[in-house]
């Protein structure tokens, strides 16, 4: 799989890395996005039927991901709602020339 994704890459013209080899500081937050992913929808709330039902699920899940869930660095604060108050913060704050 590595090979054929990294002949893939080349065919586009795109870098597989800009880190260094063999560590994971690039790929760190991927990778727990990927755990909790697969930790709290795919083994915890399978078995699955087809794959019509996982993408629903998938969709369901990143849109509860993104808007809805509460985040421990936003003050528990859903962060659509966090976003939402940021931007009504900065419309609200005069801006210097």
């Amino acid at each position: 799989m590595s090979i054929r994704h990294t002949d893939r890459l080349a065919d586009i013209g795109a870098s597989a890395s800009v880190g260094s080899v063999a560590d994971s500081y690039d790929n760190a937050m991927a990778e727990a996005l990927n755990g909790t992913f697969k930790a709290e929808l795919i083994e915890m709330q399978g078995p699955w039927r087809d794959v019509d039902q996982v993408e629903r699920a998938i969709f369901q899940w990143v849109t509860w991901y993104n808007e809805e869930r509460l985040h421990s660095a936003l003050d528990y604060i859903p962060p659509a709602e966090y976003e939402r108050d940021w931007w009504r913060q900065q419309e609200a704050t005069p801006q210097s020339a």
